[in-house]
């Protein structure tokens, strides 16, 4: 399985606050990157599986929503977060 829970503990611990850190925004943008990394990997070798695409565009959703959260709470703490991820905003 692709994403296991030492593998989660592991991006809690990076990301988080803790290793038991679930629940912040970081931790949560950090495992949706890494879930929305694997599915597009997936979906290039497998194209006409329609139903992981949905998974992925609900989950691109999801990290917006959350990404928009922590820019309204705390700019620095976004700017943070997109800049170690990589991610373009």
């Amino acid at each position: 399985m692709y994403l296991d829970a030492a593998k989660k503990k592991e991006i809690f611990e990076k990301y988080g606050k803790s290793n038991t850190d679930t629940g912040s925004p970081e931790a949560q943008i950090a495992l949706f990157s890494y879930r929305i990394s694997h599915l597009t990997e997936h979906l290039k070798v497998n194209k006409k599986d329609y139903t992981t695409e949905r998974s992925l565009t609900m989950l691109v959703g999801k990290r917006r929503r959350l990404l928009k959260y922590l820019q309204d709470r705390d700019i620095n703490r976004y700017r943070a977060i997109v800049k170690v991820l990589g991610l373009r905003k």
